[in-house]
């Protein structure tokens, strides 16, 4: 472990983001405490994809960050479609003939990007494929796998953030909902969606403290790997798919180590969230039968109606809500951050939430553990640096990823056109999936280096 730095850092919320930012931390010699609002650490949802950035991002936080990753992540089963990131399918009014699309080839040596045209010689199905494939986690088995990782002294739970009070020696007072206080020289927000520190960061009333609805809500669920493949066969239940039609669209892929399938069926809704469902903005996610997800896919093909068949008959919906109608202004202020979802909660159609805030944990990380960096006024140059290198970024996963979904769903001027369709998929993909984290944090590290130096 690196020699320790005279300060400490508080890290408010405990999902992924949280810990792979305090692993990342701790390893680096920077004093971390945890602060989680719930009695202990958890994460909803179920499966969640990961592209070559997020791996990447892995690697660099900690070589056991990447290690708990490989011991929870299910590939597509079948060999020949290691590097297959999808099989788009045109889900809608048949059994679901494959859309005509150009592959995708993504060089992984040097993280090029390259678009030959190529064709399965024996059933022209074409696909979509990325530098890694399809490389699929259960969110709960994956943040199990990082727990044991922080000491537990570093770690404590039902601390709902209340406030934020800076003292007199220049440190931060964190005051929690059950009346307990903490002291930390600097805090980082990794509270997800419904962010507090985002909010006391901005306040109450700017639009970013609260997230929008995008009108689309989607119905999860996963399957038993054996009854999938009865109702789609082998090759659909064992490797990832995208079934796109007007208004909606339903993705596969195994997690579990092919045990299960997850399945995720979103549609686009005209209400917004309370009218639809009488939950507040505060509830994501709502109660509801397998037979109302069936109806919202009426008309799509016989595999996207089978395997709606196979969920549980009482489901939950979930709304998807984002920042891109509100972003923040900015992602630090003195000695306050967010990083994550907090900072550029998206919505999930690029499939690259998870692994955005994994990203901006290894960037983070490494500049806070750089040798310049020495004190709390340090610090918040770090924090400085970050929000204005890494916005950008953030900002445009949200507004790329609301756009992706409206091209699943046939709601662009491309209409059902694929062939139109996968040019700009591919670009996006490359854009968010295929970058070299390691150059990011080394551009991130000059630009900081060169303030410090300035400052002084």
């Amino acid at each position: 472990m690196a020699t320790r730095k005279p300060f400490e850092i508080a890290i408010v919320g405990g999902g992924i983001t949280g810990l792979t930012l305090a692993i990342a931390l701790h390893h680096r010699g920077i004093k971390i405490q945890i602060y989680e609002a719930a009695k202990a650490f958890g994460e909803i949802g179920a499966g969640v994809s990961f592209n070559a950035n997020a791996v990447g991002s892995m690697k660099i936080c900690h070589d056991e960050v990447y290690d708990a990753f490989l011991k929870v992540r299910t590939r597509n089963l079948w060999p020949s479609k290691e590097k297959v990131w999808f099989d788009y399918h045109d889900a809608f009014g048949d059994e679901g003939d494959e859309l005509e699309a150009s592959k995708v080839v993504y060089v992984s040596s040097r993280l090029k990007y390259s678009s030959p045209f190529e064709q399965s010689a024996d059933d022209g199905l074409q696909t979509i494929y990325s530098s890694i494939g399809q490389n699929g986690v259960h969110r709960a088995r994956y943040l199990e796998s990082l727990i044991h990782l922080v000491p537990d002294e570093l770690c404590h739970f039902n601390k709902r953030l209340k406030d934020i009070v800076q003292t007199d020696a220049g440190r931060s007072t964190l005051h929690f909902a059950d009346g307990s206080t903490a002291e930390a020289d600097a805090i980082i927000g990794c509270d997800g969606i419904k962010s507090n520190v985002r909010r006391l960061l901005h306040g109450d009333d700017h639009p970013c403290a609260q997230p929008t609805f995008t009108h689309k809500i989607a119905y999860r669920g996963v399957v038993p790997m054996e009854q999938a493949i009865k109702a789609v066969g082998e090759e659909r239940a064992s490797n990832a798919c995208m079934h796109l039609g007007p208004g909606g669209h339903m993705l596969t892929f195994p997690v579990n180590h092919g045990q299960t399938l997850n399945i995720v069926a979103f549609t686009t809704k005209d209400e917004d969230w309370t009218t639809l469902t009488g939950q507040s903005s505060d509830k994501l996610t709502a109660p509801t039968k397998r037979e109302k997800a069936i109806k919202d896919f009426a008309g799509f093909s016989g595999d996207v109606q089978r395997l709606l068949r196979l969920t549980a008959e009482d489901l939950d919906i979930w709304a998807i809500f984002h920042l891109g109608d509100n972003p923040p202004p900015s992602y630090a202020k003195g000695n306050i951050a967010i990083l994550g979802d907090a900072a550029h909660a998206t919505s999930p159609h690029h499939g690259a939430g998870a692994g955005m805030c994994i990203e901006d944990s290894a960037v983070m990380a490494e500049l806070l553990a750089d040798t310049a960096v020495q004190t709390r006024e340090d610090v918040e140059v770090v924090f400085a640096t970050f929000s204005e290198l890494r916005k950008e970024r953030g900002d445009g996963l949200v507004q790329s990823s609301a756009r992706q979904g409206r091209i699943y769903e046939w709601q662009t001027e491309y209409g059902r056109d694929f062939g139109m369709q996968e040019e700009e998929i591919k670009k996006r993909n490359a854009r968010i999936g295929e970058v070299d984290v390691g150059k990011l944090v080394e551009d991130a590290r000059e630009v900081l280096r060169k303030r410090l130096a300035d400052r002084s």
